[in-house]
């Protein structure tokens, strides 16, 4: 009978041959669960791998929208039949299915923009015979006519909204106040802009080439009985030789802008009511007049365009100092071939339309400095041009009432690669700068996506972690694998390894209530520390060296560490104890106010110091358990040739183990490096995570991953913030892809150097 059994002889020559016996059935089993093994292991790495990439789709997917170039398609145009009145005469729903004009006629003329059918002309009462000669937007659907002979009619245009089986039906309404008299004399209104503060309504009236007319009402409301009411009319002559051109006023009623035909902008003070003063007068610099003024939604950035097709972006910048604030141009656009004709802004976002006298017309942002879009409306002579309340939508009406209509797609408008990471002079600031601010407490909030600050962030975080722990981490392993005595290493490497399975919340947790105040009262002794410890511990050295052999020959070799550990103690408090003498005697007892003095820093109780220390904690783990592992991995022959050949321990881990290990401590500082850029917790309960770009120590910052973890809870889905959000991950995953990449090739060509020792 056959058998699956072999059997071989194994023994000396003085022993007795004992059996070896070898099962076929268990061989090749052992070869089949080997196969099945190493079959496992590659499926398991494809699946991560293939996670991996399907975790890059989904990121890249949500991120490239932002990068998508807008687009514009024309919707079937319109014809009024009726020429529009001078200035911001037009308008139209946030559906864009009903548009209105204010005509010259002295009418108000509705039309459909989707479907056939028109309405009948309303006529503006009370004209008595005179001529709608300006028109000016007054926020929201709300207008001011003025007219031939000196008057101002207040217009609100509405739409009904009624839903009748299943359909939304519109219905336009208009409302028109009780005209009042802004010129005594009767002179015709050339052009007209107003506001609406809370204290009383301001209009601005032309009433001659370089003449103004300021209508102001201050209103005062009494808690007992009626408030009172004052009016009056102040006249403002225009300096400078040249006509009035354009005019501007802010929401506000504080800022009057008048652009002249010598290429000036006047800025007047109207904060007081009653003496309106000249603030400044600008001079744009080609000498062509200025055309068109229109303020973006907020009211701080003026549009400004001229004869020759400029079209500029203009702010009232504070000044250094004490100085006064100054107009500035901020931006200059793509020119028109034609002169600027009409401008309308956003009512959503700081993007605005500009129309030119050959029927041009450009879509630009003001944030970006960027014209997004140009386009061409069937006819030329463009008289007025309007911006979707969605701003999803451009109409231009021309002087014969035919009203192009274009139908926009740029969800959004402020992201380029500029915005994202280059200086950008938004509104209020100085200068450009990097800010990163993605919601604010108003509807004209200026988005800032700066990613900048947060790149930095991440980087510095990353700087000060690294600095405390790598030093830490490899000494502590170089000692533990070349001069610990086993027995303690059996011990204190399992004891470090456990530091990494503290959760990194705790960490935070602990490092923004805990440490902070602590550190906050101990600083100078903090910097004192590494400086008075080095001279304890040589100080120690020296006793150790006069103590008599036969007592240090007690002491095991490899157990010297426990004997500094009362010298490290003690020269902590002595440190700590020379800070709080060097506060009160070099540092005017205040180490915080000397710090603002002397070298203009602010400390802040969280800041990179507290969380160097904190995630310093949280990679030292890491580093020291695969650099250990790296310098234990070193071949012991190695060792033992250089001990043959009279070096020193010391001098055999400095210059074959270290060496040798060089790639594998290598991994280990990379692979804390990606630990301390992907770490969110302790960045952000330990940093005061405020986005801010400086090298002090003693500041906070906010990190990549914090601010992923902070604002995509708040980030509606598909919107700016939130595909920024994803693209700030993207940068996460690239920075750690390339970091490791790069470690992986310094690592090989290390391996490949030493390999021979």
């Amino acid at each position: 009978m056959a058998t699956n059994v072999e059997t071989l002889q194994a023994g000396g020559p003085e022993s007795p041959a004992r059996p070896f016996v070898v099962s076929r059935a268990r061989t090749s089993r052992r070869l089949l669960l080997d196969k099945l093994a190493s079959r496992v292991v590659v499926l398991g790495g494809m699946i991560i791998i293939a996670s991996i990439l399907a975790i890059l789709a989904v990121i890249v997917n949500e991120v490239w929208p932002l990068f998508r170039a807008p687009s514009a398609a024309r919707v079937e145009s319109v014809a009024l039949g009726v020429a529009p009145a001078p200035g911001p005469a037009a308008g139209v729903d946030e559906y864009r299915e009903i548009a209105y004009v204010v005509t010259e006629a002295g009418t108000l003329q509705f039309t459909s923009l989707r479907v056939t059918g028109g309405y009948p002309p309303v006529p503006v009462p009370a004209l008595d015979g005179a001529r709608v000669t300006a028109t000016a937007a007054l926020g929201s659907d709300h207008l001011l006519i003025g007219t031939s002979d000196g008057r101002v009619i207040p217009l609100e245009v509405k739409y009904q909204v009624e839903f009748k089986d299943g359909k939304r039906l519109l219905t336009p309404q208009q409302e028109f106040g009780t005209a009042s008299a802004l010129d005594v004399e009767n002179r015709a209104i050339l052009r007209l802009v107003g506001a609406a503060p809370q204290t009383g309504p301001v209009t601005v009236g032309q009433v001659g080439p370089a003449t103004l007319l300021v209508q102001t009402v201050v209103e005062k409301k009494l808690l007992i009985g009626a408030g009172t009411r004052q009016e009056s009319v102040q006249r403002l002559d225009v300096p400078g030789g040249g006509e009035i051109s354009a005019l501007a006023l802010d929401t506000r009623g504080e800022d009057l802008f008048v652009g002249t035909s010598r290429g000036q902008i006047a800025r007047y003070d109207l904060r007081d009511r009653t003496h309106p003063t000249l603030a400044e007068a600008i001079d744009m610099g080609d000498g062509a007049a200025v055309t068109v003024l229109d303020f973006l939604v907020g009211d701080r950035t003026l549009v400004v365009g001229t004869q020759a097709g400029r079209v500029t972006t203009w702010q009232i910048v504070p000044g250094p100092l004490r100085a006064a604030p100054r107009l500035t141009r901020i931006h200059e656009f793509q020119r028109h071939a034609a002169p600027i004709v009409a401008a309308a802004a956003s009512r959503r976002d700081k993007g605005f339309a500009t129309a030119d006298a050959s029927g041009g017309v450009h879509v630009s942002y003001g944030t970006s400095g960027q014209t997004l879009l140009v386009l061409r409306a069937e006819r030329p002579a463009v008289r007025a041009v309007v911006f979707a309340p969605k701003a999803d939508g451009v109409l231009a009406v021309d002087g014969q009432g035919h009203v192009s209509h274009w139908r926009l797609d740029n969800p959004h408008p402020e992201i380029t690669l500029k915005t994202l990471f280059g200086r950008v002079w938004y509104e209020g600031y100085p200068a450009p700068e990097y800010v990163w601010q993605s919601t604010g407490g108003t509807d004209d909030f200026e988005a800032k996506f700066s990613l900048t600050p947060l790149v930095y962030g991440t980087l510095k975080g990353t700087f000060y972690a690294l600095l405390i722990a790598v030093p830490l981490a490899l000494l502590a392993a170089l000692y533990a694998s070349e001069f610990m005595h086993p027995a303690v290493k059996a011990y204190v490497k399992p004891v470090v390894e456990i530091m990494a399975a503290l959760p990194s919340v705790v960490l935070g947790f602990l490092a923004g209530l805990w440490l902070a105040p602590r550190v906050e009262r101990v600083v100078p002794g903090l910097f004192l520390f590494p400086l008075v410890m080095t001279v304890a511990i040589l100080a120690a050295l020296l006793a150790w060296r006069t103590v008599p052999p036969a007592v240090r020959g007690r002491c095991r070799a490899g157990t010297e560490v426990f004997l500094l550990v009362p010298v490290v103690v003690l020269a902590a408090g002595v440190a700590f104890g020379l800070g709080g003498l060097v506060e009160t005697r070099l540092l005017g007892g205040d180490y915080r106010g000397w710090l603002l003095s002397a070298l203009g820093l602010t400390y802040d109780q969280r800041n990179s110091l507290v969380v160097g220390i904190a995630m310093g904690f949280a990679v030292i783990p890491i580093i020291f358990t695969i650099a250990e592992d790296s310098l234990a991995n070193v071949p012991q022959h190695l060792r033992a040739g250089s001990f043959a050949l009279g070096a020193t321990r010391w001098q055999t881990a400095l210059r074959i183990v270290l060496p040798t290990a060089s790639p594998g401590i290598f991994s280990a500082i990379m692979i804390g490096f990606g630990r301390a850029v992907g770490e969110t917790m302790i960045v952000l309960m330990a940093t005061g995570n405020t986005p801010v770009m400086g090298a002090s120590i003693f500041s906070g910052f906010r990190a990549l991953s914090a601010n992923i973890a902070v604002e995509l809870p708040e980030a509606p889905e598909g919107g700016t913030l939130f595909r920024v959000l994803f693209l700030a991950a993207l940068l996460l995953f690239c920075l750690t892809f390339v970091v490791n990449t790069a470690a992986e090739i310094v690592r090989l060509r290390l391996r490949r150097k030493y390999r021979y020792l």
